[in-house]
């Protein structure tokens, strides 16, 4: 977490969160308030939140990773757009309306799956890449493909997030046959689960093998472009400085 993370936390009079989530960080809170529900239960979690904001207190909604990628800050807009809500940029010179409908808000950027995981493996995404989510829970599958499809097509390095859950055994599979229609099977795919936390754990092995390596829901996976390399144990993208310079 960032020191900004660490300073709201410690002034906010509630937290909410995936109960995953606050039991990472139950040493950081002490005592606080919590509000925390499981899986499928974001909604109502946000709701809370803003109920409690707008009820005059502090309240931080905490994300894994960085709250605006595959998280909670998107929601919170949405539903503070349906409420019509007031909404006031923290530390803004915007005069905070005092009605009832007025909120001040702040969103606080941290270190997301796809920039821990690639500092672990080295610099997989040194060049263009695009990071998508195989969870189809929000997504109708055939959106996916369209997305897995164009971004191995154009030779982006692809991050994927939520590649497999008890509930989601096959899009995994169904992904990697996506992405071999455009590279080779020898392609490097960099495995990280639960980066930088407690059950860490780190792997490079082939596109053609990615189907049966040992991932979940707190895995992100770094498919290389056809210029990516493993090399003793990193993995790394060039960027083309090679074909330009001398070296």
């Amino acid at each position: 977490m960032s020191q900004r993370a660490h300073e709201l936390l410690e002034q906010s009079d509630f937290i909410a969160g995936y109960s995953t989530y606050i039991d990472l960080i139950k040493d950081t809170i002490g005592n606080k308030n919590i509000i925390s529900t499981g899986m499928t239960k974001e909604v109502e979690r946000v709701k809370m939140a803003i109920d409690k904001a707008m009820s005059g207190t502090t309240c931080a909604l905490i994300s894994g990773g960085d709250a605006g990628i595959y998280a909670m800050a998107g929601l919170v807009f949405e539903l503070c757009r349906k409420k019509k809500l007031n909404l006031v940029r923290y530390g803004s010179k915007q005069k905070i309306d005092k009605a009832p409908l007025s909120l001040e808000i702040e969103i606080v950027p941290g270190i997301p799956a796809l920039a821990s995981g690639a500092a672990l493996l080295g610099a997989p995404l040194t060049h263009d890449f695009a990071a998508v989510s195989l969870s189809d829970l929000l997504t109708p599958w055939k959106k996916i493909e369209k997305k897995l499809d164009a971004a191995a097509s154009a030779d982006f390095v692809i991050v994927i997030y939520n590649p497999k859950s008890k509930k989601r055994s096959w899009q995994l599979g169904k992904a990697q046959e996506i992405i071999l229609r455009h590279r080779n099977p020898d392609t490097p795919v960099g495995i990280v689960t639960s980066a930088m936390r407690d059950q860490q754990q780190i792997s490079i092995t082939p596109l053609k093998d990615i189907n049966n390596a040992e991932v979940g829901m707190q895995t992100t996976l770094f498919v290389g472009n056809s210029s990516s390399i493993e090399y003793l144990n990193f993995m790394y993208t060039p960027r083309g400085y090679a074909e330009k310079y001398t070296f």
